[in-house]
């Protein structure tokens, strides 16, 4: 078994900034020397997730409007008293959505369907330098 980790830097508008990563994704499984195996994707904060979506346009404004709903940005939070970041709900969206994604991937090709591709959403309030961390693991 050959394990190669990998990072992906870039920027973000903040705000439900949604964020197609799949083909950086699937370059660096492309050049990993690894053909079959499993890409783990970490983001290295606490205010973003990753998912898979159809990344369409309408969808990615449903998609945005459901965090609206589910955790609102304008109700208060206890870590806007602490830190007066105003980033509490940002928190929360990332723990919901989670800082980690498997993808299987076969003959150095990511198992996705169709219309499955990888996105980054940074949920906080500003812009922000982004580092994404992936582990290749296969033969």
């Amino acid at each position: 078994m050959t394990v190669v980790t990998k990072s992906i830097t870039f920027k973000t508008k903040g705000s439900c900034d949604i964020i197609d990563i799949t083909s950086q994704v699937a370059g660096e499984v492309r050049q990993s020397g690894v053909s079959n195996g499993t890409v783990t994707l970490f983001i290295s904060g606490s205010t973003a997730g990753l998912t898979t979506i159809e990344y369409e346009s309408r969808l990615l404004e449903d998609f945005e409007k459901m965090w609206d709903r589910v955790v609102p940005q304008n109700i208060p939070y206890e870590h806007n008293k602490t830190w007066e970041d105003g980033n509490g709900h940002s928190h929360v969206r990332a723990s919901m959505l989670g800082a980690s994604l498997t993808v299987p991937f076969v003959s150095k090709r990511l198992t996705l369907g169709t219309w499955q591709q990888i996105v980054f959403i940074d949920f906080d309030n500003r812009p922000r330098s982004r580092e994404l961390v992936l582990q290749i693991m296969g033969e």
